[in-house]
């Protein structure tokens, strides 16, 4: 589907969708990011074009990866923008240096 060919509620929805969705494994995962993982929204492109290339996960969890790397593909990651805010701002998938005794 071609955001294009959206139309604004149907858009309104997935973006609610995506807001919704959380990386449920691997790098991203609750495993290393708990309680839920990484929202979709903050998945690095790095991350999101890996699955690109090899493939993106079954189902409507792929979908929406899918969509969210187009939609930053695109330039368009204002959008999530108020998503973020509600939720107090981007969530960081940076590394934490270790502490160090000096």
């Amino acid at each position: 589907m071609e955001f294009t060919e959206i139309d604004r509620e149907d858009f309104r929805n997935l973006l609610g969708e995506i807001a919704e969705a959380y990386m449920p494994f691997g790098k991203y995962g609750p495993e290393n990011f708990p309680p839920r993982g990484v929202p979709l929204i903050d998945l690095p492109p790095e991350y999101l074009g890996w699955f690109a290339e090899r493939g993106w996960p079954r189902g409507r969890l792929g979908e929406l990866m899918a969509m969210v790397s187009e939609i930053k593909a695109t330039g368009a990651d204002h959008v999530f923008e108020p998503i973020r805010r509600a939720r107090g701002g981007r969530v960081s998938v940076r590394k934490r240096r270790p502490d160090t005794d000096f």
